[in-house]
């Protein structure tokens, strides 16, 4: 298997061969939506309230890494309250008039989900200002001194905004979202939950000892770990394994590259050139992502949030810094105290 694919296997963003994965594996209730716990919640009393007044839930800012549930919440809100989502994206929204159909299209009480919320462009974040306070947007019509003002206006609506930079996220729009709420890494006894639930929806004959191993591997992300179970699914129907083992969990994960603490190749070669080439740091992330061959954004983005969970990478004013820890995980001699 080439590094690229191994890549997007242990990846929190999603690709679309996940979509479909996806919408067989997405809890439809928060009763059924695992980890969380405060959030879920927080959740189940905002929207009891908003059902017993007969208004439309708050507006809502999820943020956090990719693969954590974001949108499945989203999808869980929208079903605990009988009414219809539509989804978009930051970049998505090109123009006034994008939005506005959507916005004019929705149903009473809809939702209107936007992922990489951050990434909105200035015009359409204007425009959702009135709308999120007022329920109404202003379109100009015609051009010049005879250019008019029209104010149209629209139903009751949620306005749910994904991102992962929350910092991104101008304070005047940030400032108009009631309900806010980080998603954190999971534990690894909640994706054993999540791993177990998912291989019950697939049908997949699995042994608690082989949940626990994908778990360990799977970056305490439900996504990453519903993606390696389906691998490792592959392995053991190619091999004539009924059940997965944790000995066939194991192979299968060696095989992918993955190790026992869910760093694969991209992973490992960031710390190696980090210890190799720059005595461990500390070292700008632009230096980094040349000598890595990553661009700065994935580096950031992707890969920095999970080695820094692992204490295996420092973020510092000077740059970044290998840990002890990482010299340790690959077998590096260290003279840090």
């Amino acid at each position: 298997m080439s590094e690229i694919q191994n890549d997007n296997l242990v990846s929190q963003e999603e690709f679309p061969e996940d979509l479909s994965m996806d919408l067989s594996l997405r809890p439809k209730f928060l009763n059924d939506f695992i980890g969380q716990e405060n959030l879920k919640e927080n959740l189940k009393i905002f929207i009891q309230a908003s059902k017993q007044r007969n208004e439309a839930l708050d507006h809502v800012l999820f943020y956090g890494s990719h693969g954590l549930g974001k949108t499945t919440l989203s999808h869980i809100i929208a079903h605990e309250r009988g009414v219809e989502i539509k989804i978009t994206s930051g970049p998505a929204l090109e123009k006034v008039g994008d939005l506005a159909a959507i916005l004019t299209s929705l149903g009473e009480k809809g939702i209107l989900f936007i992922d990489e919320i951050h990434r909105l462009n200035k015009n359409i974040e204007e425009t959702l200002y009135p709308a999120m306070e007022d329920f109404a947007i202003d379109l100009v019509v015609g051009q010049g001194p005879s250019a008019k003002i029209l104010r149209l206006d629209l139903p009751q609506f949620t306005l749910i905004g994904a991102t992962t930079k929350p910092s991104l996220i101008s304070p005047p729009l940030r400032d108009r979202f009631g309900i806010v709420h980080q998603l954190n890494f999971y534990q690894t006894s909640e994706i054993e939950q999540i791993i177990r639930r998912s291989a019950k929806i697939l049908k997949i004959e699995i042994e608690k000892e082989a949940i626990l191993e994908i778990a360990k591997r799977s970056r305490f992300t439900p996504r990453v770990a519903n993606r390696i179970l389906k691998r490792v699914r592959d392995f053991a129907q190619v091999k004539n394994q009924k059940i997965i083992s944790q000995e066939m969990a194991r192979q299968s994960l060696d095989l992918l590259e993955i190790d026992h603490q869910g760093l694969n190749q991209t992973d490992r070669r960031i710390l190696k050139v980090l210890i190799e080439k720059f005595a461990g740091g500390p070292v700008g992330v632009k230096t980094l992502a040349v000598a890595t061959g990553e661009d700065t954004a994935s580096l950031e983005d992707i890969y920095e949030p999970y080695l820094i969970l692992l204490g295996f990478l420092n973020r510092t004013a000077r740059g970044r810094t290998a840990t002890k820890l990482a010299y340790q995980h690959l077998n590096y001699k260290t003279n840090m105290l």
